[in-house]
């Protein structure tokens, strides 16, 4: 068994989509980043490769590299369970949150679940989503970003 943590954060801005889990919410303001800035696929992917001690995301999908440009974060997050599935590990859960004072996210949660587990050709009941807010306290609480934790746990497949 090995687990792995992933952390990621990203600026709210106007005149970008908001996009979570693969999900496009529909708010005034979006997140920044030379992708889509998908914070909670952002750390899952570092969970993952963490949990391997295969380096970040930004080794794989620097942000100096023009082709990944405003690049759908589910595409990069099938290519990192390639290399988990390469390693002969599998996913057994993911444990994720998501911190943002505003939009509500609750009815968007299934459909990020959905996403994320069709990507990762893993069962929904392997994928936790939470979210919650921080009472408007520090950047989040002052809508200046979004941020996201997950845990991921991935044991060796069995041959």
């Amino acid at each position: 068994m090995r687990i792995g943590i992933g952390y990621d954060v990203h600026k709210l801005v106007s005149e970008r989509p908001l996009i979570l889990g693969g999900v496009h919410i529909p708010f005034e303001l979006g997140l920044l980043g030379h992708s889509d800035a998908d914070v909670l696929v952002h750390a899952l992917m570092d969970a993952m490769l963490g949990a391997l001690a295969l380096g970040d995301i930004g080794q794989y999908f620097p942000d100096d590299d023009l082709k990944y440009k405003d690049a759908d974060s589910m595409n990069l997050l099938s290519e990192i369970g390639r290399i988990i599935k390469d390693r002969n590990f599998k996913i057994v859960n993911i444990d994720s949150i998501i911190i943002a004072q505003k939009p509500k996210l609750n009815i968007y949660i299934p459909q990020m679940i959905i996403n994320i587990s069709k990507q990762l050709d893993i069962n929904t009941d392997q994928v936790s989503i939470k979210a919650t807010t921080e009472e408007y306290l520090g950047f989040t609480g002052k809508l200046e970003g979004i941020k996201s934790q997950v845990v991921v746990l991935l044991e060796e497949r069995k041959m």
